[in-house]
């Protein structure tokens, strides 16, 4: 006895079998021939599906590339599929195993991808500007030059993916897990990144103007020569985070954990109030001079800079 939940799987896997065996075909046919061959899962075919005929019928034309514009993939299963360049603006991947497949080019404006997994994929120079990547499976996978202006991608995990160079400009990055992953030059300007995880990674000359940064997790990422004009990074942990050079003009990084951070040749910082540091820690020059005078030791060398009035001094640090 076939279930309701296994017809529908069936007609999700057949689906992306049609689509890839017939890509001129109108996507309303591909959907009705999937879930009519699904419904009679259990009979032995005879002939042809009636709703099969509507295949030989051809959407218009999209350049010589694979034309799967609107099309319903959820939840289909793509393992190493080729569609390089195709064209799946508004297209339905939720919940599509797309494990390792080549989207090199693809247009994939506006799709819809929450929770599709996309492991180890090859979307180098992708579109996926508007795309809704929530929750995506994305771990390893290739993002270089990639177009995700706008893209939402809450919870979504690209653990060592390569974003060296991508667009995600005004992105939705709210618990992403960036682990080790590589945004070197990246573009993060205005991108809301509050609780992301991003130990370990490599923001070396990334655009991080205006992100949105509160207690994200950076710790040991490299940020050198990053801009971090006016970014919001209160209660982040920059544990052994290296800033060297980074600009921080108007950066509010109060309440942050500077531990062992590398801040020598920052620009334009301002001392954090309420932040943490230890001895590990390393200051521009103008505020080295001025980092112990203003800050009171809350552990055995660990130390937070003051928010309010100066107290009795006779205890001071010295550096």
């Amino acid at each position: 006895m076939v279930t309701d939940a296994e017809r529908a799987q069936r007609a999700a896997a057949l689906r992306g079998l049609l689509y890839l065996a017939c890509p001129d075909a109108p996507a309303t046919a591909i959907t009705a021939t999937a879930e009519a061959i699904a419904q009679r899962a259990q009979e032995t075919p005879r002939e042809a599906v009636p709703e099969a005929q509507e295949l030989r019928k051809h959407s218009p034309p999209s350049g010589g590339f694979l034309n799967l514009v609107g099309s319903d993939l959820g939840n289909a299963r793509l393992v190493g599929s080729h569609l390089s360049r195709a064209d799946l603006a508004g297209a339905d991947l939720g919940g599509a195993d797309l494990t390792n497949a080549r989207l090199v080019g693809a247009d994939l404006t506006n799709a819809f991808l929450s929770d599709t997994n996309l492991a180890g994929a090859d979307l180098t120079g992708a579109n996926l500007v508007d795309a809704y990547l929530n929750r995506a499976h994305l771990p390893n996978a290739i993002l270089t030059d990639a177009y995700l202006s706008d893209a939402r991608l809450v919870g979504a995990d690209l653990t060592g993916a390569d974003l060296v160079g991508a667009h995600l400009n005004r992105a939705f990055l709210r618990d992403a897990i960036l682990t080790a992953a590589h945004l070197n030059g990246a573009n993060l300007s205005y991108a809301s990144l509050p609780a992301a995880r991003l130990a370990g990674a490599d923001l070396a000359g990334a655009d991080l103007t205006d992100a949105q940064l509160t207690n994200a997790d950076l710790t040991d990422a490299q940020l050198t020569g990053a801009d971090l004009t006016n970014a919001d990074l209160t209660e982040a942990h920059l544990t052994r985070a290296d800033l060297t050079r980074a600009e921080l003009s108007y950066a509010d990084l109060a309440g942050a954990d500077l531990t062992g951070a590398q801040l020598m040749g920052a620009v334009g910082m301002r001392l954090p109030p309420g932040a943490i540091w230890d001895w590990e820690t390393t200051w521009p020059a103008e505020l080295a001079s001025v980092v112990a005078e203003q800050s009171d030791e809350v552990r055995p060398g660990v130390y937070r800079v003051r928010t309010g009035p100066a107290p009795d001094r006779s205890g001071a640090v010295r550096v």
